[in-house]
């Protein structure tokens, strides 16, 4: 099967901010995937691997195409180097629509915040909430004044319903005000740097906000908070015990004591090698996983995850 089914033709490419391009893609030769606000597509790079960015619901886009937002990074490894180097006519392949970051399906408020280039999934919440008339807020937060990328198209969705916030001045985001101001039984939806997204949580968490009403979109894996040390892993179906090297994966110990491995994205973003742990505490390392879910030390994603404990005992 194809890891990456869809061919994306460039349709065209604008400057938002001297950082941020948008991309226009038709697809070619075939139709546009369904999708919904808050999904993602990852995008095949020449060098190898993917990188995921958030679809977009802009204003007048035309019909039978996609639209990304792509950030170009300065310690980039090769993907939004590879992005804004996109010409028309180019042509990319990219993965169907990923949705991890979904709107609620009841019809509560919500309150969206959005820092830098995480806009882009919030903007496509704010299109939906607008269409389905459900109340909302969104708080879009940079470093100054000309670096908030997609503001025109923004300020065309949400009208009086857009909050902009700016470091270097007095509107400066406070994020329990913000909160202080959201309707009862409201959801809470944060995507953009780490730092902004803990605040987001430690302070809805504060406030009483149920965390299954905390959503949040991360696409960057957590960096181990001390140095990666060998451990083993038992697998509870034989009781075979495979050591993990300090330099390498569980999926890549299993795999090198041939084992076959259900897994897709390596980066502890897709879900789809969760297994169960038994015994042990893992290291989650994850963007996929609620807190509690981590908490709970019963699931693990062994792409990135690793373990504090010297042993784990996985449901394989």
């Amino acid at each position: 099967m194809d890891a990456h089914p869809l061919r994306l033709k460039v349709q065209s490419v604008a400057a938002e901010t001297p950082f941020i391009r948008s991309l226009v893609f038709g697809v070619d030769g075939g139709s546009v995937p369904e999708w919904q606000a808050g999904a993602h597509i990852r995008v095949s790079l020449p060098s190898g691997g993917d990188r995921p960015y958030s679809l977009m619901a802009l204003p007048d886009l035309p019909e039978g195409t996609l639209a990304l937002g792509v950030l170009r990074e300065q310690q980039s490894t090769g993907g939004s180097q590879f992005m804004h180097a996109l010409k028309v006519g180019d042509v990319v392949t990219a993965t169907g629509p990923v949705n991890n970051f979904g709107l609620h399906e009841d019809r509560s408020p919500a309150l969206l915040f959005a820092g830098g280039i995480g806009i882009t999934p919030i903007l496509s919440m704010a299109a939906k909430l607008k269409a389905q008339g459900i109340p909302y807020r969104v708080h879009y937060a940079g470093r100054t004044e000309g670096l908030l990328a997609f503001l025109p198209q923004l300020q065309t969705i949400c009208a009086e319903s857009l909050s902009v916030h700016y470091d270097s001045d007095d509107s400066r985001l406070d994020i329990a005000a913000a909160l202080g101001d959201a309707p009862a039984g409201a959801h809470v939806y944060a995507c953009g740097p780490a730092g902004m997204i803990d605040a987001v949580k430690a302070a809805a968490l504060a406030r009483g906000i149920p965390a299954d009403r905390i959503h949040y979109e991360l696409f960057k894996a957590e960096q181990p908070s001390s140095p990666d040390k060998p451990f083993e892993v038992e697998l509870k179906s034989t009781g075979q015990v495979v050591t993990v090297a300090a330099g390498q994966s569980i999926i890549q110990a299993l795999e090198a004591a041939g084992l076959d491995v259900l897994y897709d994205c390596q980066r502890g973003d897709c879900g789809i090698c969760q297994c169960g742990v038994i015994e042990g505490v893992p290291d989650h390392r994850d963007v996929i996983l609620s807190d509690d879910e981590k908490a709970s030390n019963k699931v693990m994603q062994i792409c990135v995850s690793r373990a504090k404990s010297e042993r784990l005992v996985l449901d394989l």
